[in-house]
Formats: structure tokens, sequence, C-alpha cells
């Protein structure tokens, strides 16, 4: 009877236990504590999301206990009736983090081994209220965390509608510096005024939002654009692509002067690694030639742009930017050539040390006192004009000019890398991709097709460097460090590689973002390293891939063959 009453009960039931609920938990508990003690929630803590309320270093421990109470409710056999609790449960247990850190400080001195554990951390976790305040945390984290769970069992509108919600709000707060400006600017300042403050939201701003938000939601699904232009007839669509690409021209021309020169400045250095992502797409996502030393080009560009148009005590032309560029871009080719033609033969890993050695050997070169009399050393190729002598009360004064010609260029760049794509040689690029010998033998010269993919790179990374030498209006080998190659390749891997929205992609997430959040740049390579393992685990093809990358990371499984289940029934008889 007991073994009868077992089988009727219910799977929910019968596998039901704490320990994934405890599990999730720790995790979050863990989580919390890493946040306070390693000084991430203290530093984030200076940019609010709305002012005098909330931070964004609250907002991180927020996000933990909605990550807490998700993972707590949506444990392996939690019974639907119980979810709520189980969040509930894993929120209380990571808001317990932060209140032992209060606890235990009493009785420990934390800034012994964590610098970051200062008093105003704790000042913080507690309100303002000492040990009195040390309920808070727990008291909140238990109540997102039911409030998760309860989120999660709620209709799909529901869950959309919070996510837009809380979205808008951080985002809006995160950026509100940028927005803020034009508004101020704009025939109704007072509505920059009113809706944020010099940094985050007002309140009053946060309620907007939110109003918005619960309103737009709908409208915004409602727009739906694929959807829409999609069930436009095929002239209509074609109308409508004029106007559209026009007004989206103007916006791009006025942001400049809607904004502070900053921007302008971290849009060109985003298209200046655009233009060594698309020169690296071709290299690694079409060839599959791992390279390394990408950054020795990209120097070549600058210090050939630098040396031809300085008029500092290492120029030794006095050209105009116009006239250099070209001979950047050749003199990148020109050393693409003669390294890659005796190591393209190697495969593998090999091939990406010994790259690595190349973007090595040229830094230290360049700032060896062997080439002083030349390069400058340390003290680097100085006074670089700007392609466009102007005043400085000219619009195009400053990082402006940049801007425009780096996007143009970037623009450029992309048309040449989908027509290089779909031509011939892209389909020779990607079947030494895919596999050498199997090239060979279909008739691909594979030093020659290696070569070109290798100094076409090189061209597109010399002309990176060449408006980054006009960007900065200087060179040093200090610029050209390592990491350099290491971001070019990892905003093709983030943004997909291949494919030609991939680099743009990536250049805005990778380049832009961090460049707009400067007073967090020690958590940079933390954010990096968290980006890059998410990727791989839920998103390995990229955000935009190719859509060769996406057949090939997205295999359907095939359904067995009649002789392949027959043998596996008569494998479950026996």
């Amino acid at each position: 009877m007991e073994a009868q009453a077992g089988a009727l009960r219910s799977p929910e039931k019968a596998d039901f236990g704490w320990r994934p609920i405890l599990q999730a938990g720790l995790i979050g508990f863990g989580v919390t504590v890493y946040l306070c003690i390693t000084g991430i929630v203290g530093t984030f803590a200076e940019r609010p999301i709305i002012a005098d309320v909330v931070s964004l270093g609250l907002t991180s421990l927020l996000l933990a206990y909605v990550a807490a109470g998700y993972l707590g409710a949506r444990a392996a056999g939690v019974p639907g009736g119980m979810r709520i609790a189980a969040g509930a449960l894993s929120g209380l247990m990571a808001g317990l983090g932060p209140a032992a850190l209060v606890l235990l400080r009493q009785v420990v001195d934390y800034r012994g081994f964590a610098i970051q554990a200062s008093p105003a951390l704790f000042d913080l976790l507690t309100f303002g209220l000492g040990v009195a305040g040390v309920w808070i945390m727990p008291t909140a984290a238990l109540l997102i965390g039911a409030a998760t769970a309860a989120a999660g069992a709620a209709r799909p509108a529901i869950r959309r509608l919070v996510i837009w919600t809380f979205g808008s709000l951080v985002v809006l707060g995160l950026f509100s510096p940028l927005i803020r400006v034009p508004l101020l600017n704009s025939p109704v300042p007072s509505l920059g005024s009113t809706l944020f403050a010099i940094q985050g939201l007002t309140i009053v701003g946060a309620l907007v939002t939110v109003l918005i938000a619960v309103g737009g939601e709908e409208f915004v699904r409602w727009l739906a654009p694929r959807q829409r232009i999609a069930a436009l007839p095929a002239r209509r669509r074609q109308a409508l692509t004029g106007p559209a690409l026009v007004a989206g021209l103007l916006v791009v021309a006025w942001l400049p002067f809607g904004f502070t020169s900053f921007f302008a400045q971290v849009v060109a250095l985003v298209a200046i690694y655009i233009l060594m992502g698309f020169g690296l797409n071709i290299t690694l996502g079409l060839a599959g030639l791992l390279d390394l030393g990408f950054v020795a080009f990209f120097a070549v560009g600058a210090y050939t742009v630098g040396l031809l148009t300085s008029t500092g005590e290492y120029g030794i032309a006095h050209w105009s930017f116009w006239a250099a560029v070209p001979v950047a871009i050749v003199m990148a080719m020109i050393f693409a050539f003669i390294f890659g033609l005796p190591i393209l033969g190697i495969r593998g890993d090999y091939l990406a040390i010994a790259t690595l050695g190349f973007g090595e050997i040229v830094r230290i070169l360049a700032n060896s006192t062997l080439l002083l009399p030349w390069l400058g050393g340390p003290q680097g190729v100085l006074d670089i004009n700007k392609p466009i002598p102007v005043g400085p009360t000219d619009p195009l004064a400053g990082p402006n000019q940049i801007y425009y010609i780096a996007l143009v260029c970037a623009a450029i760049v992309a048309f040449v890398s989908l027509r290089l794509r779909d031509s011939r040689l892209g389909r020779a690029w990607v079947a030494i991709r895919e596999d050498e010998d199997v090239a060979e033998a279909l008739g691909v010269n594979l030093v020659q097709t290696k070569l070109l993919a290798y100094m076409l790179g090189a061209a597109f990374a010399g002309l990176g460097g060449a408006v980054f030498a006009a960007l900065i209006g200087s060179v040093f080998a200090s610029s050209m460090q390592l990491y350099v190659s290491i971001n070019v390749a990892a905003l093709i891997i983030v943004g997909g590689m291949g494919g030609v929205p991939g680099p743009i992609v990536g250049a805005i997430f990778l380049i832009g973002l961090p460049e707009l959040f400067r007073e967090f740049a020690a958590y940079r390579y933390l954010f990096y390293g968290i980006s890059l393992i998410a990727m791989m685990l839920y998103r390995p093809e990229g955000l935009v891939p190719s859509r060769i990358a996406r057949r090939e990371l997205h295999v359907e499984p095939k359904a067995p063959t009649d002789g392949a289940a027959v043998a596996a029934g008569e494998t479950t008889a026996a």
C-alpha cells in the first residue's frame, strides 16, 4: 500500500526539498557580501538613480535579491503554491549578507583585509541608523524575493511591465546627465531641471517615468517595427526607407551639438574601435586567423599620420591629415605583408602566439631609445594638427570634426566589409576558416588568400590608428598596449563574428558604455569578464550573429532513424 501511495504522489511533491532553495539563498548571500567588501556598493553609491533616494550601489544589492528570489522560486521540485515562500526565503538569506557584515563589524576590523569596508559603507547598509538599522536589508530582501517570485508566477504581460518599468528607471537614471544637457538647451529648459537632477532622476522624473512605462509598454509593443514593416507592401517599404535614412542622418549630425563635447569624443572612440573591429572581423571572423598583435597595425597607422602631420620636433613632412591617411593605410598593409608572409603557414594557437609577439615587438621598439630620434620614445609624437583647421569657437572645433570623420570612415568600411563578405574572396576565407585542407584541395591558394585577409584587416586597423592620432593630437607608445588587441577581439566576440552589425554592437557595449562610466573604471575588467562568461553560456554566437554562426551553434537534434528507434526499443525491453 505504501508503494502504491508513493506511486500516486505527484512528482512535484515527491521531488520537493529545501536544498535547492537554500543553495540559491547561499549564492545570494555570497554575492551580496562580495559586492560590499570589494567596494562595488560603496563606489556605485556615488551615482544616483533617483536623486537622494536610490543609488546604483543599492540597485546592485536589489538585483542580487531579485536573482536570489528568482533562483529560489524556480528551484527544481518547488511546487507552484510554495514558490512565493521559497523566493522570500532565498531573498532573506541574501539580505542576511549585508546584515552579517554590519554585526560582525562590532568584533572584527575588516579594514585590515578589505579596505573598501569603510564606515560610509555600513552607514549606507543601515541607512545611517547603525546597528539599530541592521533589520532593514533582510526585510527588504525578503519582500523583494517574494515579489520576484510573485512576478514570475504572474501573466507574461505583467512580467514585461515590471521589467520595462525597472529598466526605464535604471537607464534614464544612469544617463540623466546626457539627457539633461540637451533639454536645458531646448526651448523648454524647465523640463530638464524638473525631470532630471545633475545626477539621476528627480522624484517627479521617476514618477513620470513609471507612468510613461506603464502606459507606453503596450504602445511600444504595438509599434513592433519588424512585424509592422514586414506586413507592408514592398513598394511602400522602399518608399519609407529614404525618409527614415534621412531622418537618422539628421539626428546623427545634430548629436554633437545637442550633447557635450565629451559625448562626441566617446562616439569617435567607438567609431575607431568599429574600424578595427571590422578589420579583425575579416582576419578572425571570416578567415579564422587569431591575431593577438592587431594593435601593431593600429600603431603603424597612428605613428605614420603623427610623423607626417606633426608640427612638433618629430614632424618630417607637415602634410595635411587627408594626404597622410592613404600613406598610413599603405604602410599598415606593407607591415602586414612583411610579417604575414613568413608566419601565415602556422595554424591555431601557434599563430596567435606569433602575432602576439609581433605586437609586443612594435610597442617595445616604439618606446625604446633605439628609435628615439625618429619616434620620440616615451615622449611620443606631439602637436598633430586636426584634419580641419578651425578656430576654438567654431562648431567643428575639438572632437566634433573627428566625430563626423570617424563615422564616415566607419560607414565606408562597413560597406566594404559587406561587399567582401559576399564576394568570391569572402567565401574563400570562410572555406579556409572551416577546413584549410579541404579549401586547398578545392583550389584555394592558402598563403595568398590568408595574406589578403591579413593585409585588409591591417588596412582597417591603420585607418583606425590614423583617426585616433587626429582625435588625441599626439601618439604615445603607452597607448599601444596588448589590451587594445584584447578589446577588439572581445567586441567582435560579444557583437558576433562574421557579420557586419557585430563589430558595431560590440563596440557600443564594450567601449562606449565603459567610457560613459569612467568613474567605475576600476571595475571595468570585472564587468568584461562577467559579460564574456554570460555570453559564452547564454549567447555563444554573439548579440547580432551572422546567419552562418547562428546555424552552426544552434543545430536542431536530428530525429532517430527507424533502425535506431528499433535498437533503442530492443535495449529497453531487454
